[in-house]
């Protein structure tokens, strides 16, 4: 066995997010390519030209941090593919910078050296040159994305307006026949197969279940794209993540959740069993075109909802989550928060130690 092989070898090539996501042909296929893409890193990653290769542990941590941006992709692309574009990886960065300050500077840093050694690889495509700062996420002087009290306020009362129409029987024939038009075309099917049942679908719960649990539990992209009904603890109000599902494979997670939250919840479990497309699975929320929720599904839903509350400015998905650890901590110390958010290390916690400006504002208003 050569020394070049034992360094191989110490990489893991199939993580296990990776092995539960793909089939056994797409394994098979995912397999290959992450050994032609580690060799080369090992080989002549570094500079090609020179065939001169990275050291095994910098190998090591590039193949981890490429498999997360495949996953990414896999969730947000609606499925499995390795062909991975600049558009791609600046989105991905992106979203790594906004995931609620638990990457520091130098880990942000190597996301983006593994990317531009993807694309030293990828010679198809060409070397990839982002035009992204890197910025000490770590300060807490450094401004960020806040959802206030009074915009979660709103994005809850919005999310109970969503997607809704009137009352059937209180239309006349005219409006009711526009209203089986706009359905219609909601639902993807003829008009004069709209039924009473499409109507009272268009009044569910869905929407308001989603929203209000990402408000509760600070749920990240990945997670409401992952939630499964038996998260759903009813008998003591809670969601209750276990480690095979946690999007970091950290811990088994205990989550409080408001009562209105998991009535609208109880809601939402009663309501989808009236609907095919989740016969076969145990995927808490799908969109209408029956796929877990990514982080393109969910700005969209964002957007939309943001519109309705009157928030004309734009919040990210990981605004509210920032904000849900945010309050948490001012409320209920950083032990509370560190749970609500699944933190494994309180490090990652005490970012969110702060004081939100508007109650600095208001304190020196109260000192004069």
């Amino acid at each position: 066995m050569t020394e070049d092989t034992d360094k191989f070898e110490s990489i893991v090539l199939i993580s296990t997010p990776a092995g539960r996501y793909l089939n056994k042909r797409q394994l098979i296929a995912y397999r290959n390519h992450r050994e032609n893409l580690i060799k080369w890193l090992i080989r002549m990653g570094k500079d090609p030209k020179k065939l001169e290769g990275y050291a095994i542990a910098t190998a090591k941590n590039y193949a981890t941090i490429l498999d997360a941006f495949y996953r990414w992709a896999w969730e947000n692309q609606g499925g499995y593919t390795t062909d991975l574009s600049h558009e791609d990886a600046e989105n991905f960065l992106r979203e790594k910078m906004l995931e609620d300050y638990e990457y520091s500077d130098s880990h942000l840093h190597n996301i983006k050296l593994a990317m531009k050694a993807y694309f030293r690889w990828r010679s198809d495509i060409g070397e990839w040159d982002p035009n992204i700062e890197i910025e000490d996420t770590s300060s807490p002087s450094q401004p960020k994305e806040f959802v206030t009290l009074e915009e979660r306020t709103a994005l809850r009362e919005a999310s109970l307006e969503y997607g809704t129409v009137p009352a059937y029987a209180a239309l006349s024939p005219e409006k009711r026949s526009e209203w089986k038009q706009y359905l219609a075309r909601r639902f993807g099917k003829p008009a004069k197969e709209v039924s009473k049942e499409d109507w009272d679908r268009a009044n569910g719960f869905k929407y308001p279940s989603i929203i209000h649990t990402s408000l509760d539990a600070g749920l990240r992209p990945i997670e409401v794209g992952q939630a499964k009904t038996d998260w759903v603890d009813i008998e003591n109000t809670a969601l209750r993540i276990p480690e095979e599902d946690s999007s970091k494979n950290e811990d088994n997670w205990a989550i409080s959740l408001r009562r209105e939250t998991m009535d609208y919840l109880v809601r939402w479990l009663e309501e989808r069993e009236l609907y095919e497309k989740y016969n076969d699975t145990n995927q808490l929320w799908l969109t209408r075109h029956s796929n877990p929720y990514g982080s393109s599904s969910l700005r969209y839903l964002l957007d939309n909802i943001c519109e309705i509350a009157g928030i004309e400015r734009d919040i990210s998905w990981y605004a509210i989550r920032h904000s849900t650890g945010t309050y948490m901590a001012r409320e209920e110390g950083l032990a509370a928060a560190q749970s609500q958010l699944r933190h494994k290390r309180v490090e990652t916690t005490m970012k969110y130690d702060q004081v939100p400006l508007e109650e600095r504002r208001e304190a020196l208003d109260r000192m004069g």
